[in-house]
């Protein structure tokens, strides 16, 4: 079943970075019957429309990447949306995929479902070990529930329904498709759009959030696409070999990580700016480092194959696409 490329995939979420990535793996590998629907078409956040759709479609595999993201300052500034719409979506999506009879769902989380402090490398042990990192908790904490709901329906309705929902845990992700907004975005395509702003402009300098010293590990969103139905392809054996029944998530990370500060050279350096960097002290870090181990998926046989200055300048073109 896991290699039939007639079954039915729903998507949730083709719109955004990661799903739109995943629809393309999909139809790159010959998959012919995937549906979606816009969030017009149809509110994940509605139970009774999210019961409704999948009576009527019945899919058999879903990929549940909808979910409502956004950097440092979109984090603070609107937590009780973040828990709020992300416990929703995932809610109901993954009940109603067991209700209508789904096998297979893999579910996207994050890894700020890790503590703020957890040692690094982040292995997936490290989860619920300590306190979250409080500007993005509220997210957090709903990637977590996800994560636990569908560890518990495999142990609740594994054996009884053939239940085999699967999460995957990737780092900070960009490429084609990602969110450009001045406010609302991550740090990669807020860098993007502040440099390109400034060359344009010919500003001679450009500042920077932070000190500049946290690490981050990024990881090109084809690559995590790759990934995720890498995954979800895996025989159920060997899934479970590698996981726990109360552990069932597994890290998707590039293998190393830079200082924000060298990320801002390398994001200068594909944009060709020129002026100076500087970094406003008085701003919030984050978390210090947030490195994933990733040696579970390696070992699986999956590896990243987009190294970061190839993937900046793939976003970057993306980023004047849009523009245009």
């Amino acid at each position: 079943m896991a290699n039939d490329l007639h079954q039915k995939i729903y998507v949730a979420g083709h719109r955004g970075m990661v799903g739109s990535a995943i629809v393309r793996e999909l139809e790159r590998q010959g998959y012919t019957n995937l549906i979606y629907r816009t969030h017009q078409e149809l509110d994940l956040t509605n139970q009774a429309a999210v019961r409704h759709f999948f009576e009527t479609e019945k899919p058999d595999q879903v990929y549940l990447a909808a979910a409502k993201v956004g950097g440092i300052y979109a984090n603070n500034t609107y937590p009780a949306q973040f828990i709020y719409e992300n416990l929703m979506v995932q809610n109901n999506v993954i009940h109603q995929a067991f209700v209508s009879g789904v096998k297979k769902l893999l579910f996207l989380g994050s890894s700020c479902i890790y503590p703020k402090l957890a040692s690094q490398p982040m292995a997936e042990d490290a989860l619920l070990t300590g306190k979250l990192e409080p500007t993005n908790e509220p997210y957090a904490i709903a990637k977590i529930a996800g994560i636990k709901m569908c560890e518990s329906y495999n142990r609740q309705y594994g054996k009884s329904h053939g239940v085999d929902y699967r999460s995957v845990m990737p780092t900070n992700l960009y490429g084609p498709g990602d969110n450009y907004h001045p406010e609302n975005s991550h740090v990669i395509p807020a860098l993007i759009r502040r440099f390109h702003e400034a060359k344009i402009n010919q500003s001679p300098e450009v500042m920077i959030w932070g000190t500049g010293t946290p690490k981050r590990e990024f990881l090109y969103v084809d690559d995590m696409a790759a990934a995720s139905i890498f995954v979800m392809q895996l025989d159920e054996v060997v899934y479970k070999s590698y996981t726990e029944p109360m552990q069932g998530h597994i890290n998707v990370g590039y293998g190393s990580d830079i200082t924000i500060k060298e990320l801002a050279h390398a994001v200068a350096d594909a944009i060709v700016y020129r002026g100076r960097i500087v970094f406003d002290s008085s701003k919030p870090d984050g978390s210090p480092r947030k490195l994933m181990n990733s040696d579970k998926i390696r070992h699986l046989g999956w590896e990243a194959k987009i190294d970061l200055s190839t993937g900046l300048r793939l976003a970057y073109e993306d980023f004047i696409f849009k523009l245009n």
